[in-house]
């Protein structure tokens, strides 16, 4: 089928939810895309955050295939070796206990909410049942994980949504702590903001949430669905900070493209669910943590995170340069390969005129130009991309 074709199909049976962009790949490599009529893409965007090893990396598709083989499901009424395994690999370079597999962020952000309530039910009662949120913050699209979601623009035509929720600033230590009351039992946030425009906490923020948490017997949760599994240039953000969750959340990155989430916590706080409490029919499924096993083993051992931080530092100042260059761009921020360019002005033409020169990024929150690239990348690839962008840029200059 030529992209025509797919764009037609597509839109006659599948349900209009995604404003799509007239671009359909049908293969992939490392951090390029190929769309039917071969023509190829260097992809910045990288299934949002998703594909951090690249496209179709090998030690993944290798894994996928020889445990299709052998067993692709089976119920979680049985133990599973490798949902075992990645449990244990998730444990020792984290500061979990212990691990809940489903499907998805969020997935993994309602495990998180539920764990939270319970085991505040079990140590403060029935009336501690408040998550407090961030402004700005994404957590998911199912009721409760977009009832946690800080954004009015996401909730629009649901109500009424699930009780039991409040937002604050982000980074705003003073009205977090307002906001604490008697019916509080957690704060859910993300170290570096994704949807809202790549915005990262301050040192001062998290380290002032956790003192606020254990001063009021709260929980820290972390939504690191898209900050996490090296993105950031260590293995999970919050390990830039020092500060340590009691909860924290993972997806995106986890299956190296295959999809899989989880929900981590440490043990006090994790032995609040019983048999029973929370369940998924195919989360830790044995494909899905073969994927995840093969996709943390190349992140954890094959140089990802050092070239992560070397090529964002690099990418990051190729930025700036743009930025003292053209006085529409406002700021760069972001760590690791998590960047964002802030404008002045509306981004989605910028991502249109990029995707015709063959580079692929997308906007966060109406005026930011993310970049969430494969770890994979190199220099080169940001000199390449650099050199559209810059020509997108004057453009808009002009």
């Amino acid at each position: 089928m030529n992209t025509d074709e797919i764009m037609q199909l597509s839109d006659q049976y599948v349900m209009h939810t995604y404003g799509r962009i007239p671009l359909a790949p049908v293969r992939g490599e490392g951090a390029r895309l190929w769309d039917a009529e071969g023509r190829e893409y260097l992809d910045f965007v990288a299934g949002i955050a998703v594909n951090s090893l690249g496209h179709c990396p090998p030690a993944v598709v290798q894994a996928i295939q020889e445990q299709a083989a052998r067993l692709i499901h089976v119920s979680n009424l049985y133990y599973i070796e490798n949902q075992a395994r990645l449990a244990e690999i998730l444990v020792s370079n984290s500061c979990a206990d212990r691990v809940f597999f489903c499907n998805s962020g969020a997935e993994a952000n309602e495990g998180a909410i539920k764990l939270a309530r319970k085991w505040a039910k079990k140590h403060h009662g029935p009336d501690r049942y408040e998550i407090i949120t961030a402004e700005n913050s994404f957590h998911g699209r199912t009721l409760a994980a977009i009832t946690a979601t800080g954004q009015p623009k996401y909730q629009k035509d649901l109500e009424p949504l699930p009780p039991g929720f409040k937002y604050v600033p982000f980074n705003d230590l003073a009205a977090l702590g307002e906001a604490i009351n008697e019916h509080s039992c957690a704060i859910m946030l993300e170290p570096v903001q994704g949807e809202s425009g790549v915005r990262p906490a301050t040192q001062e923020y998290l380290a002032g949430v956790r003192e606020l948490c254990d001063k009021h017997g709260l929980l820290l949760i972390f939504d690191e669905v898209q900050s996490g599994l090296g993105r950031t240039g260590k293995f999970l953000a919050y390990q830039h900070y020092g500060v340590e969750p009691d909860i924290f959340t993972l997806a995106k990155a986890l299956g190296g493209g295959f999809p899989i989430g989880a929900l981590l916590a440490k043990e006090q706080v994790a032995e609040a669910f019983a048999p029973g409490d929370h369940a998924a029919t195919f989360g830790g499924n044995p494909l899905a943590c073969a994927a995840g096993i093969a996709a943390m083993q190349t992140v954890l051992n094959g140089g990802l995170m050092e070239n992560c931080n070397q090529v964002g530092a690099y990418f990051k100042e190729k930025l700036q340069e743009l930025a003292g260059k053209y006085s529409f761009i406002k700021e760069v921020r972001g760590l690791g390969l998590m960047l964002g360019l802030e404008l002045a002005v509306p981004g989605a033409g910028f991502v249109d005129a990029c995707r015709e020169r063959g580079l692929l990024i997308n906007c966060a929150n109406n005026t930011v130009l993310r970049f969430v690239p494969p770890l994979t990348i190199t220099t080169g690839d940001v000199d390449r991309a650099m050199g559209i962008l810059d020509e997108v840029l004057q453009e808009q200059q002009a």
